[in-house]
């Protein structure tokens, strides 16, 4: 930022080298200029996800959309509002009813060299389509020792909804995650959207991208830099949304609303959280959560899905094989109901992650808490 200021006074004819009492004179100046450089604007997180698939599709022709209802309704959730009018019905492509006729033509395409981002209107609609994704796109360029690539992006609303029941309702973040060859991402801000979005369509791997339907309408801050044309976020990198000394608590997607939020309530009892954004579910982030749960020597898993072979399992799994002795208490797992989704709302609150559950986990890990065992 001096170096601008150097400029503009040398064009003013002042001397290049700037004295100290300018330099005072100028150093308001120069921090009103870093506040506006990095002040937020508020972004949704379908504008995040729209501007990141516009802005790709026009740096690059051969990436299209398919998907049912992208084109002339423009997106079930309005996400490639505006597309279609830009770029015509050869890169946006309004398809049948048919995951597995449609995943198979992007996986084809993708084969050819094109760069297909296959939208589903749910991830649970992928399992119509889960042995292209799985046995094709995951596996070929494995099979055919690097030389077939696969750029292929499948995104959607993954996760639970609001009273749409058990067969719409599931997290698939430990299903494609278990699966080598695939790249998997879970947004949780506008920042997040944009910039893994963008950084999935470049990436010569296939990568399913998990969004949230809940969170499409969310506003969150975007600095200026996350707003050019040429911003992407590293795959496999996490985030420290929230720095804390005694307990680590992981999240991704709409969960880690629900850990900052349980944060904020710990701070009041004097535990200072640490809240981590994967952001990457594969690959993993195996270094920022070690590192974090090595400093708070306490951890808090947290997801939607099913708690058998979850996400956080391996996270758990993670800390014990790499920083078992730095740990002070028992990890603390916290996951959707091992049932299938109650579709009545009491029931279907019940079956998901609720803020008031991370704060009693971490509670409990802290020894906060009197055990239940012992208040028997």
């Amino acid at each position: 930022m001096l170096g601008i200021v150097r400029r503009k006074v040398c064009a003013k004819g002042l001397p290049v080298t700037v004295p100290g009492e300018t330099l005072r004179f100028f150093r308001p100046v120069v921090h009103a200029l870093r506040n506006y450089s990095s002040a937020a604007k508020e972004l949704t997180v379908r504008e995040a996800l729209n501007s990141a698939l516009d802005e790709e599709m026009s740096a690059d022709p051969k990436v299209f959309l398919m998907g049912e209802e992208v084109g002339e309704y423009q997106g079930a959730y309005k996400i490639s509002k505006g597309l279609l009018d830009k770029y015509g019905p050869d890169r946006v492509l309004d398809t049948p009813i048919t995951e597995a006729g449609f995943t198979g033509i992007g996986v084809g395409a993708a084969y050819y060299g094109l760069k297909p981002v296959v939208e589903f209107m749910t991830f649970n609609f992928s399992m119509q389509a889960i042995d292209h994704i799985i046995n094709s796109a995951a596996k070929s360029n494995y099979m055919s020792a690097g030389q077939i690539n696969v750029p292929i992006v499948f995104r959607g609303p993954n996760g639970a909804a609001a009273g749409v029941g058990a067969q719409h309702s599931q997290c698939y973040a430990a299903w494609y995650a278990s699966c080598p060859g695939l790249k998997v991402l879970s947004p949780y801000s506008s920042e997040d959207a944009r910039g893994l979005l963008k950084a999935a369509i470049r990436d010569p791997d296939p990568v399913v991208f998990l969004e949230n339907e809940l969170l499409y309408g969310e506003s969150f801050p975007v600095s200026a830099e996350a707003l050019d044309s040429s911003f992407c976020l590293p795959i496999g990198k996490a985030k420290i949304e929230r720095e804390g000394k005694d307990v680590t608590i992981t999240a991704f997607s709409k969960m880690v609303g629900h850990a900052l939020k349980a944060a904020d309530i710990l701070a009041k009892d004097g535990i200072s959280a640490e809240v981590i954004n994967l952001r990457s579910i594969r690959p993993l982030d195996r270094a920022t959560i070690n590192a974090s749960v090595r400093k708070t020597n306490r951890l808090v898993t947290v997801e939607e899905g099913f708690p058998q072979h979850g996400v956080g399992a391996e996270i758990c799994t993670s800390v014990v094989e790499e920083s078992f002795g730095y740990l002070d208490a028992p990890v603390e797992r916290i996951a959707g109901a091992d049932v299938p989704m109650p579709y009545a709302a009491n029931l279907e609150r019940m079956a998901v992650p609720q803020v008031e559950d991370i704060v009693r986990a971490a509670k409990r890990a802290c020894y906060r808490s009197v055990p239940l065992a012992a208040a028997a």
